[in-house]
């Protein structure tokens, strides 16, 4: 039984048992020691414990596989990156030791053994190979922080250019899609265009740019859901001019690949192989392939997705509408890359995750490297890291979003420029939460929600949406906080700060609040309608069940002589006068309503005796509106006799105004159960509806119950 060991494993591979147990004495005192006695065998060992291995200790001459045959494997395998070998040999001909380090051994140790020699370039090697494999990982995961930054800049640019012409937000992200696997089958298929693998992630990523233009096509054109007319269409085409304008006019990075690819794809994606396509009437290798690439990816979605105008292909017919020609003329060599591969696009896209997508940049990453070993690790890092600083920028200043960094050790916001120009504060905040300026513009409740509810996160669920006012100088302004905590990947996982980006959404705000209020009041008098307070005393009720409210409707008494002697703006503006009343003569925790036509509603706390407040507001409300003699009617009822229920309170109030009703009106009752008997023999009359007009009395009621 093989028992587990928290050692290295060095691997000795030597024909020679004498020289194998030489070596496992040195070092097995240190080390787990494994032993094979030719190539043939070192491959099974290397196949069985793969990166266990921390050192192979390799002669050359052996019977099977010598040396030189061993290496040769473990270069095809690329086991030779992850794990060193030092050449064991009496052979010292220059030749033999040259063509080892070729095949990558990392040092050479010639027979007899020194024992002191032997141990430390073992113990030497192992550990240097050690550091770069944690500098390694640290700039991947650095490299992969970047990546996914980019994808999730990728994210946010789609919904900004996705959001007026109602497509769905995975259409820029499908493109982005297809546009890297097209190019990578075409540049296995042939070598005309001599991209590398970094001009295929350049172009990806500029793919999102290429409807940036409709944002400044109006809405009736983009949204139409029939056939677009010709001055309609011609419309619809300056799109393109228009994005590759907006690209052209930005101050900064004219030079970069990124924005020179997205330039061409944002003007010429709807040119035609054949010359047919617009703005420019460009046809065949006139057209860059970026363009190229990006248009039929664009037609493909557009064909397989639904839209105001149509509903969606399927995946095989929007294929051979393509292929038959029917969606304009492409590329012939593009065209057998989307006949070869396009069984695989479904499942691509389906698979389209953002681990995915990380993944397929890492792999790029990984071929870029390999593709320039002549650069130290230092040097491909950092031109890594620059690539990747790039288009973090260009995404960022170009959606003019408040984009930050947080990281709790040590406590820093790190801001875009443009961000930092909006705010008025520096790129680079230290300790955030004692910054004086910082503070008074985001608040300090709000900073504290903010981060509350970010540590509340988990690894699984790390998105925060939080919506607040930031102080700006020329006043407060609403902004949605959208932000994606960061965990470390300790067990258990450690909160260690948060990306995000601040969203200016003050202008649709005050729209919500103008439809809220519309939804919730009454257009005339500015009251709450009855659906909403009834609602709001619902909620009142639930809240604080044991306190003493009161329930009142109240009516205008012969309004309709309002109306028919002085017009019907007379009588709104009656009720609007009435309305006024009602909100200076209740307090602020106080509901009113309009009911509806003449009727209003009120709702009190009866934090005293509830008699002589219901006095006060009756005797406000009665009086005169220019020569209009005011007469109000009141029924009150209570929750210290009827409960808590709306239903029960309003009825009973209702039956209170119909007893004022009947008994001549002018004054106020509060319900009490002798109504009941009442009402049950008399027809039900709507308390909505007037009763047969009497003249009008001047004089208060004042009849209390």
């Amino acid at each position: 039984m093989e028992t587990v060991s928290d050692k290295q494993k060095i691997l000795i591979i030597d024909d020679s048992e004498m020289n194998r147990s030489i070596l496992a004495d040195m070092l097995g005192d240190e080390y787990d020691i494994l032993e094979a006695e030719n190539g043939v065998e070192g491959v099974a060992m290397l196949q069985k414990h793969g990166l266990g291995i921390s050192l192979v200790l390799l002669d050359i001459v052996m019977p099977q596989m010598d040396g030189f045959g061993l290496l040769t494997v473990m270069n095809n395998n690329r086991w030779i990156d992850e794990i060193p070998v030092i050449m064991i040999s009496a052979e010292r001909g220059s030749s033999h030791v040259e063509r080892a380090f070729e095949l990558g051994i990392t040092d050479f140790i010639s027979r007899p053994f020194d024992s002191l020699i032997v141990h430390r370039r073992v113990v030497n090697t192992i550990l240097l190979y050690a550091k770069q494999k944690k500098l390694v990982g640290l700039v991947a995961d650095q490299i992969y922080e970047k990546e996914h930054r980019s994808s999730l800049m990728i994210d946010i640019l789609s919904h900004i250019v996705e959001f007026r012409n109602g497509e769905s937000g995975q259409h820029v992200r499908h493109v982005h899609t297809l546009t890297e696997l097209l190019l990578t089958f075409l540049m296995q298929k042939t070598d005309r265009y001599r991209l590398t693998s970094t001009d295929i992630s350049v172009i990806s990523t500029a793919s999102a740019l290429h409807d940036v233009g409709k944002i400044a096509i109006p809405e009736e054109v983009l949204n139409k859901p029939g056939r677009l007319t010709q001055e309609e269409f011609e419309v619809m085409k300056t799109h393109t001019v228009i994005g590759a304008q907006m690209l052209d006019d930005l101050p900064f990075h004219r030079d970069e690949p990124l924005l020179k690819a997205a330039y061409e794809i944002c003007r010429w994606h709807h040119e035609r192989y054949d010359g047919r396509g617009y703005p420019d009437g460009l046809k065949g290798d006139e057209i860059p392939i970026s363009a190229q690439i990006v248009a039929l990816a664009d037609v493909y979605d557009a064909l397989t997705s639904e839209r105001v105008y149509k509903k969606a292909f399927s995946h095989e017919t929007a294929v051979q509408m393509i292929l038959n020609g029917e969606c304009g003329t492409f590329n012939p060599l593009i065209l057998d890359c989307l006949r070869e591969f396009a069984d695989r696009i479904p499942e691509e896209l389906n698979s389209d995750t953002t681990i995915s997508r990380g993944q397929r940049e890492m792999q790029h990453i990984a071929r870029e490297m390999h593709k320039h070993e002549e650069l130290t690790a230092s040097e491909r890092t950092l031109q890594l890291l620059e690539h990747e600083r790039m288009k973090y920028g260009f995404f960022a200043a170009l959606t003019q979003e408040i984009q930050f960094e947080f990281t709790l050790q040590p406590p820093m916001i790190t801001l875009t420029a443009w961000g930092a120009e909006k705010l008025g504060l520096d790129e680079l905040i230290m300790d955030p939460e004692h910054n004086e300026k910082a503070i008074a513009l985001v608040g300090a409740d709000t900073w504290r929600n903010l981060a509350d509810a970010l540590r509340a996160t988990t690894p699984g669920h790390p998105v925060v949406s939080y919506d607040c006012q930031l102080n700006y100088s020329d006043g407060p302004r609403w902004v949605r906080v959208i932000a994606r905590a960061a965990w470390s990947s300790d067990e258990p996982p450690r909160y260690t700060g948060a990306i995000g980006k601040a969203i200016d959404i003050h202008d649709s705000r005050l729209r919500l609040d103008d439809l809220t209020r519309m939804a919730t009041h009454d257009s005339m008098t500015g009251l709450l309608n009855h659906a909403t307070a009834k609602l709001r005393i619902q909620e009142r009720l639930a809240e604080r069940p044991e306190g003493c409210h009161a329930l009142v409707i109240l009516d205008l008494d012969h309004f309709k002589q309002a109306n028919d002697n002085y017009g019907h703006m007379f009588g709104d503006q009656v009720l609007i006068h009435l309305a006024g009343k009602l909100r200076q003569n209740i307090r602020g925790g106080d509901i009113a309503a309009r009911a509806g036509g003449d009727e209003f509603l009120l709702f009190l706390e009866c934090r005293t005796e509830i008699a002589p407040a219901i006095q006060r507001i009756f005797s406000a409300l009665c009086g005169r509106f220019q020569d209009f003699p005011i007469s109000i009617s009141m029924g009150v009822a209570t929750t210290d006799t009827l409960g808590t229920d709306y239903d029960t309170l309003f009825r009973a109030a209702d039956q209170a105004l119909y007893a004022v009703k009947r008994s001549g009106r002018g004054t106020f009752r509060f319900y009490d159960s002798s109504m009941e008997q009442m009402l049950s023999v008399i027809s039900p009359i709507d308390s909505s509806e007037e009763q047969p007009e009497q003249p009008p009395r001047t004089e208060k009621g004042a009849c209390l119950q």
